[in-house]
């Protein structure tokens, strides 16, 4: 295995994560709860790559420093539990958008 380059491609699908749950909910807040749905999804599968990553070194390490913690390795587990808090966060307020669909269609006016 090569880390340096796991570590990028972790990095990578928890980016894509993260800006696939913020276009949900762009999309939600303007109606589009089709659109949204499938952002989500795309999210989803992002992290689900990054996530598998994680284990994978998680199970390299076996929690005995073999991997050495460097700042590229913190960076890429800090961009996962963003991508994940985002997720959480999106699954909510994109529920909200649903429920509120006047208000979704006054602010997208606004946009």
């Amino acid at each position: 295995m090569d880390l340096e380059n796991t570590i990028m491609e972790l990095l990578v699908h928890a980016g894509s994560a993260r800006s696939h749950a913020m276009m949900a909910l762009q999309q939600a807040r303007r109606g589009n709860f089709a659109a949204a749905e499938q952002a989500m999804n795309e999210s989803r599968q992002a992290v689900s790559h990054a996530h598998g990553m994680q284990t994978e070194l998680i199970s390299i390490d076996e929690g005995c420093g073999k991997i050495p913690v460097n700042l590229i390795i913190v960076h890429a587990q800090d961009h996962l539990m963003n991508a994940m808090v985002i997720q959480d966060l999106a699954v909510d307020m994109i529920e909200l958008y649903r429920r509120l669909p006047s208000a979704v269609a006054e602010q997208s006016h606004h946009l």
